[in-house]
């Protein structure tokens, strides 16, 4: 009897602690019959704000038909230490001060913060044109640095060196969701002028497409949540280990109990 009443509740323990199939899917719900083909995307436009470090080149040609970037002496010679790490974005890059501004040799102090990369750009082309002759400007952000934390498998801060990147690449890049994280409750903490503002997404759900943090912004933090039942899975041996010495305990004292009493 006492073997029997210890797996009829080792099993409803085990069942209640399983993970169904459809929690491990992402947008599981995407190709119901009644669901959409294609989703509104609003793609951010970041504007730039102090701390943001930018990589800006001016491309000219020399009166001896070379094109270089007269940017690049006041960088360093070792162009190939540029962009090799997050060190090589700060020590190469321009950085936003806190008035917003940039300090560029020869072309000078230029206001950027508030723009986008585009605006920056074309605001950053016209001052170089009245230093030097058909120069072609490039502006790019370096600082574009996001964390994935909590129950993923390889958790941390990650730069991304392409315009966008949505909240599933971000996942992707630390390794997935591990096997205690839950697809249906991911947080999204953002910095914004004068606070922080926070997403709820569900990984699971087709209507995170058109969602405002489906594509991540620099400095952006995704948490991912863990499910309920890790704290009891963890637990699992030390309760099952409890469950069978009480058990133990309880039967050998029936039995006392009988013995003694007869």
């Amino acid at each position: 009897m006492k073997k029997l009443l210890f797996i009829l509740i080792t099993t409803l323990l085990i069942v209640a602690s399983c993970t169904t199939q459809e929690k491990l899917a992402y947008l599981n719900n995407l190709h119901e019959i009644t669901g959409e083909g294609t989703f509104t995307i609003e793609i951010p436009d970041y504007k730039l704000q102090p701390r943001d470090v930018l990589y800006v080149t001016v491309k000219a040609m020399t009166p001896d038909g070379t094109i270089m970037d007269f940017l690049t002496p006041a960088r360093s010679s070792q162009t190939t230490s540029f962009g090799s790490g997050e060190s090589g974005g700060y020590l190469y890059g321009f950085d936003i001060n806190s008035e917003g501004n940039i300090i560029l040799p020869v072309i000078g102090v230029i206001k950027v913060s508030g723009l986008n990369l585009e605006g920056a750009r074309e605001l950053l082309q016209v001052k170089a044109q009245e230093v030097f002759n058909d120069a072609t400007v490039e502006c790019k952000l370096l600082s574009f640095k996001f964390t994935v934390i909590g129950e993923v498998n390889n958790p941390g801060s990650y730069i991304n060196y392409n315009n966008y990147l949505t909240v599933l690449e971000a996942v992707g890049r630390a390794g997935g969701i591990g096997d205690y994280g839950r697809r249906d409750k991911i947080l999204v903490v953002r910095p914004v002028a004068g606070g922080t503002r926070t997403f709820t997404l569900n990984l699971q759900d087709k209507a995170i497409l058109s969602s405002e943090a489906y594509f991540i912004l620099p400095n952006d933090v995704v948490i991912v949540q863990p499910e309920s039942k890790k704290i009891f899975n963890l637990n699992f041996p030390t309760f099952s280990a409890i469950f069978t010495t009480a058990t133990s305990l309880l039967t050998t004292t029936l039995l006392l109990i009988n013995y003694f009493g007869k």
